[in-house]
């Protein structure tokens, strides 16, 4: 873990504690005093805005959890609203997947799903009161005039030739520009605030600019779209929004959503910035994900390596332990790194209790037991969950020849190596011990079978009469029952912990991110996987049925999570540090 440690969702910018403890987070203190002080008449409504102009990602759902959670305990409403006033990159198909995301993370708007298009004739009649008032003025100053009249941190700005213009002179400009008599990057409306303020936010910032371009919900009916910091705090007014939560980028520009109610003198909602989420190994910039779908780096919004809810879904996380997830990390006014093995822990916590088990050969190597009866075969009974006796057993079929992983065997092991060597003694899981007798190889010198021996006394995997114990235990499938299928090995995208960081992050991606077993051999229970369905591979990791490339006779399988817990590793190091 790098950064902070996560906090609990309930807790303040202190260390991380046991998740059970629940003290208040910074936000809910503020929403008990307006509570307590009647301010909003004690009302809560708060609002999850995203632009439709690309899928979620698990950062967007710690904003979901936190706007859809406190509504929902202080007895409130959130409301679902598109910030979509760019028409340059926003679609239906972003709308639909967003919708889809946050109804499988188990949110309800209820009615109260809005666009900032239902707003745009009331923004534009409030961009006219503004230039009524003088506080807003055409500027015909070009997009590279206007950068470089803006000023740098250490230096004011200069005024615009333009910012004195009479109201009527604007109000007819303004007008002209709604009618479409200007191209694109002539003019823009601007705020008249101070070019000599120390948030540069505030040097006559820009409300209002020309898009020739056909909106996804209003077609051709506008030509000119707010901005988003204008359209943004007026949507929440208008929606009687209480608490407006946005993430720490937005702190400098506080100032103008305030500005702008103020000069309208409208219904004035709180802006609360929080820290947003930064997770290890992964890119959450929407502008470097576009990039990594547009270049082909991965197959689509929903690649299972992305970081997105539907990539996440594909690959088999669950709402659960994104909302866990989102609960363990909390709610915090600093940044910080976040490790993905938190999430992977979430996730791995909640499929150890509900996932059935199952066996599993990856990368087969091929064993003929000698002493057992050559086409003869057997059931054994097998637990499918023994974190939950009410899922009972099955039966595993056993036969002469079985397969085992290759890194299952060594022909001259190292010292702490206590899987199978020659001449060693290990147990198959629920069936028997066995002995390996010989080594056969190819003609490259390569491993291709082994030749062993089982005991008949310890069926079930149960110790001999004798006493004797073994070191391991294998986990292994019967030859002729067993059935192939893809089975695909996702890890990180990243090879480094902070891509973000890098000057082109595209350089640091992982080769291995995605590989495949071509040849694994799977227990003939999972002939009744169907797409969408979870299990844990012994030894291997939680696997899922892929939804989209699965049918009920072909099922491609996903490894969502590996075994090994690196989460609670780091927990329990934490913890012995004091």
């Amino acid at each position: 873990m790098t950064g902070d440690k996560p906090k609990s969702a309930y807790e303040d910018d202190g260390a991380a504690s046991d998740r059970e403890a629940a003290p208040v987070n910074f936000i809910k203190h503020i929403i008990d005093k307006d509570i307590q002080t009647g301010k909003y008449d004690g009302h809560v409504t708060t609002r999850f805005p995203p632009e439709p102009n690309g899928y979620l990602h698990i950062g967007h759902a710690k904003s979901i959890c936190l706007n859809f959670g406190l509504a929902e305990h202080y007895g409130g409403i959130c409301h679902l609203r598109f910030d979509d006033t760019n028409p340059l990159r926003e679609n239906t198909e972003y709308v639909e997947s967003i919708i889809e995301d946050v109804r499988w993370l188990g949110f309800d708007w209820k009615d109260n799903l809005y666009y900032a298009s239902d707003y745009f004739d009331r923004l534009y009649t409030y961009a006219v009161q503004l230039i009524r008032k003088k506080k807003a003025y055409v500027d015909s100053l070009s997009t590279d005039e206007i950068r470089e009249f803006r000023g740098t941190l250490n230096e004011p700005g200069k005024k615009s030739p333009y910012r004195d213009r009479p109201v009527e002179e604007n109000l007819a400009l303004f007008e002209k520009m709604a009618a479409g008599a200007f191209e694109e990057g002539t003019c823009v409306l601007r705020a008249k605030i101070d070019m000599a303020a120390p948030n540069i936010v505030m040097r006559d910032p820009t409300l209002y600019r020309i898009r020739k371009k056909s909106h996804h919900r209003t077609g051709e009916r506008w030509c000119v779209y707010p901005m988003y910091d204008f359209a943004h705090c007026l949507s929440d007014s208008i929606e009687k929004i209480t608490h407006s939560l946005c993430t720490l980028e937005f702190v400098n520009n506080r100032e103008l959503y305030d500005w702008i109610l103020d000069a309208l003198e409208v219904y004035h909602p709180q802006q609360i910035e929080f820290a947003r989420l930064n997770l290890s190994y992964t890119v959450l910039s929407k502008r470097r994900l576009i990039q990594l779908v547009e270049e082909g780096y991965v197959n689509g919004w929903g690649d299972p390596r992305m970081p997105t809810l539907s990539g996440l879904r594909r690959r088999g996380y669950t709402p659960g332990a994104i909302r866990k997830f989102c609960d363990v990390i909390g709610v915090a006014r600093r940044d910080s790194m976040v490790d993905i093995s938190l999430l992977e822990h979430c996730q791995r916590e909640e499929l150890n209790v509900s996932a059935p088990r199952v066996m599993a050969v990856l990368n087969p190597l091929r064993v003929v037991i000698e002493n057992y009866p050559d086409g003869e075969g057997e059931m054994l009974e097998a637990v499918n969950n023994p974190e939950d006796a009410s899922m009972g057993t099955r039966n595993v079929p056993f036969s002469r020849v079985i397969y085992i992983e290759k890194e299952d065997f060594m022909e001259e092991p190292p010292k702490k190596f206590f899987r199978l060597a020659p001449d060693r003694e290990v147990r198959l899981r629920y069936a028997y011990f066995i002995r390996c007798r010989g080594v056969i190889k190819d003609e490259h010198g390569e491993v291709v079978e082994l030749r062993c021996t089982y005991d008949p006394e310890t069926r079930g995997g149960n110790t001999p009469p004798d006493g004797r114990k073994v070191k391991a235990t294998l986990h292994w499938v019967s030859e002729r029952h067993a059935l192939s299928a893809p089975v695909r090995l996702y890890d990180h995208l990243f090879r480094v912990e902070n891509p973000q960081a890098a000057n082109d992050f595209r350089g640091h991606i992982n080769p291995a991110s995605l590989t495949e077993a071509a040849s694994a051999k799977l227990e003939p229970a999972l002939k009744d996987a169907r797409p969408g369905m979870h299990y844990q591979f012994e030894r291997l990791g939680y696997f899922y049925t892929d939804p989209k490339e699965s049918t009920d006779d072909h099922p491609v399988f996903n490894r969502v999570v590996t075994l090994r817990d690196t989460w609670a590793k780091i927990r329990k190091k934490q913890n012995a540090g004091g």
